[in-house]
């Protein structure tokens, strides 16, 4: 029997091993925390991402080695690699890790990015605010995630208030100031490759962030086929360039009928929940086959689908169950502010029957902002 190893434990990881098994498969996971949620499913060994005797532990344990998140150390990854296959390579983590190369790269294949530089000091950055202008967000190059490390300059006057909030990291994790993209909406492409180069794509997702955090996904975004092929040749431009395999999602702006990349991420991802009931084959699975190097599955939808993503605590199931295309999906975790605990998916046969579930949840949890999604869709 196959034993897949996971480095990190979170819901992630969790889904992972849930998909796993109709599969036969078995899995380790190396977490920090002794309470990861993951370890409710498979075996957890606790210890550092960077302790070799945690990961050689670790590495006798599995077949083959993939991870839940991108802060993984990617020396790890290559550390392990050198033992185990690791999917996705450490290159692509590597590259997923650092804001800076990550827009470079974009920017070597063609890809549409806003405006960006590099902050090495506070000089730079007054430079760069001088050419980029304002409003732009001043980020750190690598930790950042779901709005943290990032400061938006919205004039001149912003710059020092800037710079005393994230300028001391400058020389340690490094700094990019990027242009400000007044956007019409925030999508995604989730995609998986093989290890034999097969490439394939679920369609094109749009998003709606509350405080930085993921709120609501839609799928199949409401955009026209032109911009879900040129999402689709984006993110295989990238899997190709980084000899990916596994699942990604990129993250991308509209403007003006043009997508702007925002970020790769390279695992699976948040607003490719819906896969698991809204597609033939889910984000999860499919993540699992292109690691095993088996055929990957379909990736057509059935139906139309929305995520709802549950932040902080989890509101009463009842609503999500009652409706026919309902499904509900506790992480197991502790409540605590700013925490992912769990989502819903909302499945239909139309996008009217989709927006009207959405609009009766909405309303008996009290949600006006899924309401209001709802009455946006066609």
């Amino acid at each position: 029997m196959t034993t897949v190893g996971i480095l990190g434990g979170g819901q992630l990881a969790r889904m992972l091993a849930l998909s796993g098994a109709p599969l036969g498969l078995r899995f380790r996971v190396l977490d920090t925390v002794a309470d990861a949620c993951a370890g409710q499913f498979a075996p957890l060994i606790v210890g550092d991402y960077r302790d070799e005797a945690a990961l050689a532990e670790f590495a006798a344990q599995v077949d083959v080695a993939t991870f839940d998140f991108e802060n993984v150390p990617a020396e790890s990854a290559r550390w392990l690699s050198e033992r185990v296959p690791v999917f996705p390579n450490p290159r692509a983590l590597s590259i997923a890790q650092d804001r800076l190369a990550e827009k470079t790269l974009f920017r070597e294949l063609g890809i549409p990015v806003p405006a960006f530089a590099d902050v090495a000091d506070r000089a730079a950055l007054d430079a760069a605010v001088a050419v980029i202008g304002t409003p732009c967000i001043l980020k750190t190059r690598r930790l950042g995630y779901d709005g943290k490390g990032q400061f938006r300059i919205k004039s001149p006057a912003d710059v020092d208030a800037a710079w005393d909030a994230l300028g001391a990291q400058a020389a340690t994790v490094g700094l990019i100031l990027e242009a400000f993209v007044r956007f019409e909406r925030e999508l995604s492409v989730v995609a998986v490759r093989g290890r034999d180069g097969e490439f394939r794509a679920w369609p094109l997702t749009e998003n709606w962030h509350v405080d930085g955090v993921l709120s609501v996904s839609l799928a199949p975004a409401r955009v026209d086929a032109d911009l879900a092929a040129q999402a689709d040749a984006h993110a295989r431009a990238l899997a190709e360039a980084l000899d990916y395999v596994g699942v990604f999602a990129l993250e991308l702006f509209c403007r003006d009928g043009v997508l702007l990349a925002n970020e790769l991420a390279p695992r699976v991802h948040n607003s490719g929940h819906w896969t698991i009931e809204g597609s033939e084959t889910s984000q999860f699975q499919n993540h699992l086959r292109a690691v095993l190097g088996l055929p990957l599955g379909d990736t057509r939808m059935l139906g139309h689908a929305c995520m709802l993503n549950w932040i902080g605590h989890l509101p009463d199931a009842e609503p999500v169950l009652r409706e026919p295309g309902g499904h509900w999906h506790d992480y197991g975790k502790e409540p605590r502010a700013g925490r992912k605990v769990g989502h819903a998916t909302l499945r239909a046969d139309s996008p009217a029957e989709l927006a009207a579930a959405m609009a009766r949840v909405g309303r008996a949890l009290g949600r006006d902002d899924i309401v209001a999604h709802a009455a946006g869709i066609d």
